[in-house]
């Protein structure tokens, strides 16, 4: 979250009707992946990150995952498999001024790839994925306009690329799948907010990073962000981008696009005037309902690390 992107609203929304018309097929996905032939080789990682970038979507991540998935495993499945993180500034401050929840895809994750004809390969949620992840209502302005920058962001990065036709069934049945709670604040005497928040927070990476998760993003949402907007409506928010190699490496086997939802972003935070504290991060059954998932190890993995998220929090929430 490092610079503001000004664009026009209506220009964004006008750009969103024409998109979501001539990929009809990708709005009933949650995901999309846009690909090329890149038969020059001149679609690296490098330049998808460029495009983002000169687009108003500030890539503040984009990790070559074959450099730790070379020491702990066997095999390599693809040439090229990174894992990027992206935002724009000025769209996550309207979305989460109106939808706290929207922490959730603060960041965005993406996927690129290699397939073995050479062709690159980028996946990316949908306005449709976006919207019933964090149940932002149908048709909100600014989520279109975000979904609408991302397929400019594609098609900059790719310009001789097309949307791949996908045959998932999703079964989520338009549930948002989040997994979500809710710890009373009670202060020690002498303690601060700042103090809670710190302390917190420390422990849960102390809890976690035993485990084998990492952290390879984290934003203080109040200031990076909301202070830079005279906003103030809360003590802190914050998020976290959390991966774990066990999980994504088998996954991504069969299913490379879900990168869509990796790393996955968890946010905490405490409005003013409340003695409590918000969290929350998406369900593993996002990734196993909309991509279809089958492989059971895949599944088993996904289901062990949420596990193990939700016991650390309900430990630290008692």
């Amino acid at each position: 979250m490092k610079k503001l992107f000004t664009h026009l609203a209506v220009a964004l929304i006008t750009l969103s009707s024409l998109t979501f018309n001539a990929q009809a097929a990708t709005t009933t996905q949650d995901i999309q992946i846009y690909t090329t032939a890149n038969k020059d080789k001149k679609v690296t990682t490098k330049s998808i990150e460029a495009a983002f970038d000169s687009v108003g979507l500030s890539v503040a991540g984009n990790n070559d995952m074959n450099i730790p998935f070379s020491k702990r495993f066997a095999k390599l499945h693809y040439k090229i498999y990174n894992l990027a993180m992206f935002s724009n500034n000025e769209l996550t401050f309207k979305l989460l001024k109106k939808y706290p929840e929207f922490g959730a895809l603060t960041p965005l994750s993406m996927s690129i790839w290699q397939d073995d004809d050479g062709s690159m390969n980028i996946s990316t949620l949908t306005y449709n994925g976006m919207a019933r992840a964090t149940k932002i209502p149908s048709g909100d302005s600014d989520l279109r306009a975000y979904a609408a920058l991302i397929h400019k962001a594609l098609r900059k990065a790719m310009p001789n690329g097309h949307f791949k036709k996908l045959y998932f069934t999703p079964s989520h049945n338009g549930k948002p799948l989040q997994v979500n709670f809710t710890a009373a604040i009670d202060l020690d005497d002498g303690a601060s907010i700042d103090d809670y928040i710190d302390d917190f927070e420390a422990e849960f990476e102390g809890e976690m990073e035993p485990l084998g998760f990492l952290f390879p993003n984290y934003t203080n949402v109040q200031e990076e962000l909301f202070d830079d907007q005279n906003y103030h409506k809360y003590d802190f928010y914050h998020t976290y981008s959390i991966c774990k190699f066990d999980v994504i490496y088998p996954v991504s086997k069969y299913h490379p696009e879900a990168g869509a939802w990796a790393p996955c972003s968890f946010y905490l935070y405490k409005k003013k005037g409340e003695n409590k504290m918000h969290m929350g991060f998406l369900g593993v059954e996002n990734w196993i309902t909309t991509l279809n998932i089958q492989d059971q190890t895949s599944i088993k993995a996904l289901k062990q690390a949420q596990g193990m998220i939700k016991k650390i929090l309900q430990e630290q929430t008692e």
